[in-house]
């Protein structure tokens, strides 16, 4: 099996890493507050850009892989934000399963 390697340099990027709290508001709905739980350096890298319109509108997803060093605390539905983009983590896993990095699947969506 061939080593992976990630350089380590890559991760600049400064992301926000964020959970989201839901308080319900007593008539079966609730509201979303999200809370940034940590500064990650990362490497956001472009995947698939697509294009779907319905409703009259045009919606553009695209996704990305952001690669950051190892935290056990990233799981799918949080997400990263950096200036007034947001990325919302799909799935998360260890590529070589040493600890070292996490690569997360990510979705970007713009009106």
């Amino acid at each position: 099996m061939a080593a992976l390697f990630i350089d380590p340099g890559a991760l600049r990027t400064e992301l926000s890493l964020q959970s989201v709290t839901t308080t319900g508001d007593g008539f079966g709905g609730f509201s979303e507050e999200w809370n940034e739980l940590a500064t990650v350096f990362g490497h956001i890298e472009p995947l698939a850009a697509d294009s779907r319109f319905g409703a009259g509108q045009t919606l553009e997803t695209v996704t990305h892989r952001i690669t950051l060093r190892h935290r056990p605390d990233v799981t799918s539905g949080m997400r990263f934000s950096r200036q007034n983009r947001v990325f919302e983590i799909v799935t998360v896993h260890d590529p070589d399963e040493t600890g070292r990095f996490l690569v997360c699947r990510v979705r970007e969506t713009g009106a």
